[in-house]
């Protein structure tokens, strides 16, 4: 039987390194510690490696050219093709073209042929492309953390995505809220995780029952409002409503008129009633009383992605403005400075964000 070949892969495992940081070892590249570098040298001759030299010289030609590989749902989300046309913008300042990569993928090794470093942007840990683009031998920046079992990638630029939920449940919580719910998005992306997470924590610590409902990760305004609807048919005490998925705010506006509950206000009649503190819980099982014995009419909505749906609606939601365009120029900003030589290549920044409060969570 003919032996495996040994793998760089292999190497940096066993050195307890990055594949980046195992390559630029024994490149004799980048920012690695000498003591890394001769523990690196020292493992591959144990293991007998012996480096691709034809793979290698395709590695330094530089193509001009960088990958960007998105989720299968961007194409209808305003969020993805901002942060789209703000990657390229900040490419092409350094000289390199663009490529959208087909959501498919393609083998990692074909793709690091006509690009000199990728972009992969909210990754999904199921999703059967990413590995491949991750292993392909090229610089690889992800937008937000890969959280499946592959090498990881070179670097990453992070939201904090725990705090913008935290945000906003303290939010329509000062505004009045004693029973929140949030519509999360299901998959296995970094941001998907985070919030269901957090809203499960976040209501624990404060003695709320946050109400979770999940909802698909690119949820049309006709799922958020179906779902909305029954949501709030199940349980009246919800007093505010969160939906996490770009472009779905309209639905749960749709379903707060369709059910007669008034935009912008909580408690009975549309006025708030009960400690704006966070508590509380609602006062009776169905919601039917505000803490005051009226029935609940008012809801608080807010959204956890900014965008024309939420800045156009009436009433305009409050809502995360996670800055779209900043983020793509920030995650080909790093690539870029990763390909020059200006930053190590398992750097990882942070991406700022602000809430934008609206009529949809009641007056300023």
């Amino acid at each position: 039987m003919t032996p495996r070949t040994v793998t760089l892969l292999d190497v940096a495992r066993a050195a307890g390194v990055s594949k980046s940081t195992a390559s630029d070892a024994l490149q004799g590249s980048g920012r690695v510690a000498e003591a890394t570098r001769d523990r690196v040298r020292a493992v591959a001759e144990e293991l007998g490696y012996r480096p691709n030299s034809a793979a290698r010289r395709l590695r330094r030609a530089s193509t001009g050219a960088v990958g960007l590989h998105l989720p299968a749902t961007a194409t209808r989300l305003d969020y993805y093709m901002n942060l789209a046309f703000g990657a390229v913008e900040r490419a092409q300042e350094d000289g390199l073209d663009m490529v959208l990569l087909a959501p498919s993928g393609a083998a990692g090794g074909r793709i690091a042929s006509r690009v000199d470093g990728l972009l992969v942007i909210d990754p999904e840990a199921g999703d059967s492309a990413v590995p491949g683009l991750l292993e392909a031998g090229v610089p690889v920046v992800t937008g937000e953390r890969y959280l499946g079992p592959a090498t990881g990638p070179s670097a990453a630029v992070v939201c904090d995505n725990a705090a913008s939920l935290t945000a906003l449940l303290d939010h329509v919580t000062e505004r009045g809220a004693r029973r929140p719910a949030v519509l999360a998005p299901s998959g296995s992306s970094a941001w998907a995780t985070a919030l269901r997470a957090t809203a499960r924590s976040w209501g624990l610590a404060h003695g709320v029952e946050v109400a979770l409902r999940t909802v698909p990760f690119a949820a049309t305004p006709a799922e958020a409002e179906e779902t909305t609807r029954a949501l709030l048919t199940a349980d009246a005490a919800v007093d505010a409503v969160i939906c996490a998925p770009d472009g779905s705010a309209p639905g749960v506006l749709r379903a707060a008129t369709a059910l007669g509950r008034e935009v912008g206000t909580t408690g009975g009649g549309g006025a708030a009633t009960g400690s704006g503190g966070t508590g509380g819980k609602a006062g009776t099982a169905g919601g039917r009383s505000g803490g005051t014995g009226e029935t609940l009419t008012g809801l608080l909505i807010a959204s956890c992605v900014d965008g024309p749906a939420t800045r156009t609606a009436e009433p305009a939601v409050t809502a995360v403005d996670l800055r779209p365009a900043a983020y793509g120029r920030a995650c080909a900003e790093l690539l870029c400075d990763i390909l020059a030589d200006r930053a190590a290549p398992d750097t990882v920044r942070r991406h700022t964000w602000s809430l934008e409060a609206r009529a949809s969570t009641g007056p300023a």
